[in-house]
């Protein structure tokens, strides 16, 4: 799934059971977000609310959710 984090692009996997997070660049390009650990036991729904308290610093006024973009 493709988050936007607080304005910050990232693509969330689960591939074999592990949650895999990717910064995504406006190029296409990604690169492993090895701050952003999901723990295996989340479950699929729980993503965007898990990320979301986990990166809470990131948030300002403008940017102050985490969503599900395409």
């Amino acid at each position: 799934m493709k988050l936007d984090v607080f304005g910050t692009r990232v693509e969330v996997t689960n591939r074999n059971g592990e949650w895999l997070v990717f910064y995504s660049g406006p190029d296409g390009k990604k690169r492993k977000a090895e701050d952003i650990l999901i723990p295996n036991h989340i479950l699929q729904n729980e993503v965007i609310s898990y990320v979301g308290d986990l990166c809470h610093e990131w948030a300002t006024p403008e940017k102050s959710e985490v969503k599900v973009v395409e």
